[in-house]
């Protein structure tokens, strides 16, 4: 987009009083939003570090207030995220700080994992135990949209992208599910949700480990969200036996640390019951998400985590009798 690349490029001559401007990509994300990376001006360098980023975000596809907004309660409670430097949000442009250039996905591995996990779990805690969900600042996370999430699944990668026409019965089944799925969501207690927290959106710091990134779209919403994003993300697979520890762990450690209270009832088959059902959730919207990627935004690469998605898909219905009928439907499919 030429003409938008043109109008950024004025405005940070503008705001910078610097004549040559030289941007270069940075990432790009599953919106319409696009970043890029500037050397720092010589009056923002001693206060920002050597680069910065500017946010693209066409103000008629996307609306940059929540980020500044989150931005802010995020980093009163000692997360570490992007500053706003400047803001421009008649164009949609953001001047931020700088995290680096090293997502956790780059650097998970066998001998680093328990320790990125460590930093971004600690990370996780300060944002559901600070960030106050009273008022109205932040949407909630209520059954409308956790079934109209779950309708990206059946529109998008049944019917759009597999072409298969669901019998009435099949119908009935998924809503069933869908019902079950955000009952289980609700139950749960509600704290602040980042609702994207993943590999791609962690980033490595030498300071305050992880940088946080695409926070705009948080709610409040059930306690497990979040964790279930992290560790069993779409993009990196760990063992069950490891993923179901550190879920426990983390939840135990949160409920001692006053993000809920632990009754009785709470035992580790109801908590991790809690974890198995908001993953299939979210990952029955993501394999939705994924398809309306590739097939409306021309995104082809997500069509390459999807059989990890529908993995765990299949393994959490196997193991709940509730939920066979979506696994002999993902059988189906699969064949």
């Amino acid at each position: 987009m030429p003409q938008r690349l043109e109008l950024l490029t004025q405005w940070l001559k503008r705001i910078t009083n610097e004549e040559v401007i030289k941007i270069a990509p940075a990432s790009a994300d599953a919106s319409f939003r696009r970043y890029f990376r500037i050397n720092s001006p010589a009056s923002m360098s001693n206060d920002y570090g050597d680069s910065l980023i500017v946010m693209d975000a066409p103000p008629d596809k996307e609306d940059s207030e929540p980020f500044i907004t989150i931005s802010r309660l995020l980093a009163d409670v000692g997360v570490n995220v992007p500053r706003v430097i400047e803001a421009d949000l008649s164009q949609g442009f953001l001047l931020l700080t700088d995290l680096g250039s090293q997502p956790y996905l780059d650097a998970l591995n066998d001998q680093t994992a328990s320790s990125l996990y460590a930093d971004a779990l600690d990370a996780l805690l300060k944002m559901q135990r600070d960030v106050s969900v009273k008022g109205d600042l932040l949407p909630v996370y209520d059954p409308v949209l956790l079934n109209r999430e779950m309708d990206l699944f059946r529109e998008w990668y049944l019917r759009r992208h597999l072409n298969v026409s669901l019998t009435v019965q099949q119908q009935e089944q998924l809503d069933s599910i869908f019902q079950l799925l955000a009952e289980s969501a609700l139950a749960q207690p509600r704290v602040f949700v980042h609702r994207d927290y993943h590999s791609r959106n962690l980033m490595v710091t030498s300071e305050n480990n992880p940088g946080i990134l695409d926070f705009q779209d948080a709610v409040v919403g059930p306690i497990t969200y979040d964790l279930v994003s992290l560790l069993r993300d779409c993009y990196i697979e760990w063992p069950r036996e490891q993923v179901e520890q550190w879920a426990l762990d983390y939840l135990h450690r949160a409920a001692e640390a006053g993000v809920f209270e632990l009754t009785e009832d709470h035992t580790d088959d109801v908590l991790l019951r809690w974890f198995d059902w908001m993953g299939l959730q979210r990952h029955i919207k993501v394999a939705g998400i994924f398809a309306r990627l590739y097939l409306r935004d021309g995104k082809s690469g997500y069509l390459k985590d999807i059989p990890l998605t529908l993995a765990y898909m299949s393994d959490v219905c196997m193991r709940y009798p509730e939920l066979q009928d979506l696994h002999t439907l993902l059988d189906e499919i699969a064949d």
